[in-house]
C-alpha cells in the first residue's frame, strides 16, 4: 500500500466541469492534477446557454469578468406555434438574484480556453494527452494508471472524481449502472456562422411545429445555432446531406450567409448514475447525468456538482469535516438534478408532439392559460432538500447576491469559505466559518440588502456554505453548533 501522494485530488476530464473542479478544489488549498486524453480543447461548439448561478460560479474562479465579454445575454426564450403564436415566454432579466443577468450564451470553446487559462493561473498541474487507464483504491486513497502517448505510469491520489464524459471511463470502471428515463429523441444540429445576421431574431426560439419541430439560438457573436428534430423513418446520413440542410434553413431566408461550422445527428436523452461515490471515487457532470438540452441545464448541472464538491473534499483534506460529508454530494446534487431533468422532460414534451391534432390541441390548452396569466413550466431553480443543511427556514435555497452601486458584488466579501452573516457581534464558535455582522466596516455597502433578507427571513443570523447555499438561519451560536455537529469535528477556534 503506497501512502506518498502526487496530489490530493486527481480530476480525469477537462471539460468545462472538470476545468471548474479544478480551479475551486485548488482555490480551497487542494494539490490538483487535472488530466485530459486530448491535448487540445474540443473545438466546436456543444452547450449552447449557462445561467447566473454559473456565472456567479465563474465568479467565486475568478473568470466571469473575462467570459462575460464572450457571451451574449438573450432577450427571451420562447416556445412558439408553427404560425409563431407564443406558448410560453421567459423573459431573461439583465441582472437577476445572484448578482448577473439571468442567461448567457456562449461559445463553449471560448469560455473553456479562459478556464484553462485560469489553471495555468492557479499553477494546477494540467496533463494533457494523458489517458485513464484504471484504478484501485485503498482506505487512505487511490492509484490510477494512466498512459500518456504509448508510456504508462501511476498517479497517486487522496481522491478521484471522473469528470470524463456521458461514456465515463472512471464509472465504467467503477461498475455504476445508468437509471434510463426512456426519454429519447434524434435531432440534427447545425452550428452556423453568419457575418450579416439580417432581420434573423436574436433570441432562443422553440418552434413547436408538428411538420417539424425546430430550435434557433443567437448565440455569442455571430454564430447561430438551430436544431432539427428527425422524423420517424429518418436517418442520420439523409438529415447530414447538404441539400436536406439547405432545404431545412431555406425559411430563415440566410442560406446564402450561412457557413456551417458544425453539423452533427445527437440523440437527446435522460440518465442519471445510480451511484455518484464509490469510497474515495466520485463522478460528475455528464459521468453523472445527461439530460435534454430544452432548459439549458446540462453544463450547468455539472458546474454545480464541482461547486458542491470542491468545498466538501476542501473540508475533509484540511481535518475540518468528517469524510462523511461527501456522502451529502449526492443526496443534495442528485433529487436537484432529477428536478431539473423532469423540467427539460416537460418541455420536451411540448415541443416534440408530431400529431396535428395533438399539436392544435395542446397549442389551444396552452394559449388559453396563458391569456388567464398562467405559464405551463417553471424554470425556477430547486431549492436542495435534504445533505449538509439544518431544518431551518430557507436551508438548501441559494443565497442571494447583491451588487453594490459601485458594482461590487457580495461573494468578493466573503472570501471563499462558509460565512456567518449575523445582525450584531457573534462570538466565533467554529474556526472555519468567519462571522460578519452588519456593522461590519467591510460588509457597509451590502448592509441595506442583507438587513431586508433577514428581516424577511425573520432570523439574527444566516450561515452560508461556499457553494452559496444557505445553511441555516436563527441564533449565531446555534448555526456554528449545528454547523460544527453535521461536519463530525470540533473545530473550535
Amino acid at each position: 500500500m503506497k501512502h506518498d501522494f502526487d496530489c490530493d485530488l486527481l480530476v480525469v476530464g477537462l471539460g468545462p466541469v472538470g476545468d471548474a473542479l479544478a480551479a475551486l478544489a485548488t482555490i480551497q488549498g487542494l494539490k490538483v492534477i487535472a488530466i485530459d486524453r486530448s491535448s487540445t480543447i474540443f473545438p466546436l461548439p456543444r452547450a449552447a446557454v449557462f445561467d447566473h448561478e454559473i456565472m456567479r460560479i465563474f465568479q467565486a474562479i475568478g473568470v466571469a469578468e473575462r467570459i462575460a465579454p464572450l457571451c451574449r445575454i438573450p432577450d427571451r426564450y420562447q416556445f412558439l406555434t408553427a404560425d409563431r403564436q407564443v406558448l410560453l415566454d421567459f423573459p431573461v432579466a439583465p441582472v437577476g438574484a445572484f448578482g448577473w443577468a439571468e442567461t448567457y450564451a456562449l461559445h463553449q470553446p471560448a469560455v473553456e480556453q479562459v478556464l484553462r487559462d485560469r489553471l495555468t493561473e492557479l499553477d494546477v498541474q494540467v496533463e494533457l494527452g494523458v489517458a485513464f487507464e484504471r484504478m484501485a483504491q485503498d482506505e487512505a486513497g487511490v492509484t490510477v494508471d494512466v498512459t500518456a502517448g504509448a508510456e504508462p505510469r501511476q498517479i497517486r491520489a487522496r481522491y478521484v472524481v471522473g469528470c470524463d464524459g456521458s461514456w465515463s471511463p472512471v464509472r465504467e470502471a467503477l461498475g455504476i449502472k445508468l437509471d434510463d428515463y426512456n426519454f429519447d429523441e434524434p435531432w440534427l444540429v447545425l452550428d452556423t456562422i453568419i457575418e450579416e445576421p439580417g432581420d434573423l431574431p436574436i433570441v432562443c426560439q422553440q418552434l413547436c411545429d408538428p411538420e417539424r419541430p425546430v430550435t434557433h439560438m443567437a448565440m455569442s457573436g455571430k454564430r447561430f445555432r438551430w436544431e432539427f428534430m428527425l422524423k420517424p423513418g429518418e436517418s442520420p446520413e439523409e438529415m447530414l446531406d447538404d441539400a436536406r440542410i439547405r432545404a431545412l434553413l431555406e425559411p430563415w431566408d440566410c442560406v446564402e450567409r450561412i457557413a456551417i461550422e458544425r453539423k452533427a445527428v445527437y440523440r437527446f436523452h435522460a440518465l442519471v448514475a445510480e451511484k455518484w461515490r464509490v469510497g474515495r471515487i466520485l463522478i460528475a457532470g455528464d459521468a453523472a447525468h445527461q439530460m435534454p438540452p430544452f432548459a439549458g441545464q446540462g453544463m450547468c448541472s455539472g458546474i454545480r456538482d464541482a461547486a458542491n464538491l470542491a468545498w466538501k473534499l476542501g473540508a475533509v483534506i484540511r481535518a475540518e469535516a468528517d469524510e462523511a460529508i461527501l456522502d451529502t454530494y449526492q443526496q443534495e446534487r442528485e433529487p436537484h438534478v432529477r428536478a431539473i431533468i423532469a423540467t427539460a422532460i416537460a418541455m420536451g414534451q411540448i415541443v416534440c408532439l408530431l400529431d396535428p391534432a395533438a399539436a392544435e390541441g395542446r397549442n389551444q390548452a396552452m394559449l388559453a392559460r396563458k391569456s388567464s396569466g398562467a405559464q405551463d413550466v417553471s424554470v425556477a431553480y430547486p431549492d436542495l432538500v435534504d445533505g449538509f443543511l439544518t431544518r431551518t427556514p430557507h436551508a438548501g435555497a441559494l443565497f442571494p447576491q447583491p451588487r453594490a452601486a459601485d458594482g461590487e458584488l457580495l461573494d468578493a466579501v466573503c472570501g471563499n469559505g462558509p460565512v456567518l452573516v449575523t445582525r450584531s457581534d457573534a462570538q466565533v464558535r467554529d474556526r472555519s466559518v468567519r462571522a460578519i455582522s452588519l456593522d461590519a466596516p467591510e460588509i457597509a455597502k451590502f448592509a441595506a440588502p442583507l438587513g431586508q433578507w433577514l428581516a424577511a427571513a425573520a432570523a439574527d443570523a444566516v450561515l452560508i456554505r461556499p457553494d452559496r447555499h444557505v445553511f441555516g438561519t436563527g441564533c449565531p451560536d446555534e448555526l456554528q453548533d449545528a454547523w460544527r455537529a453535521m461536519a463530525g469535528k470540533a473545530a473550535v477556534g
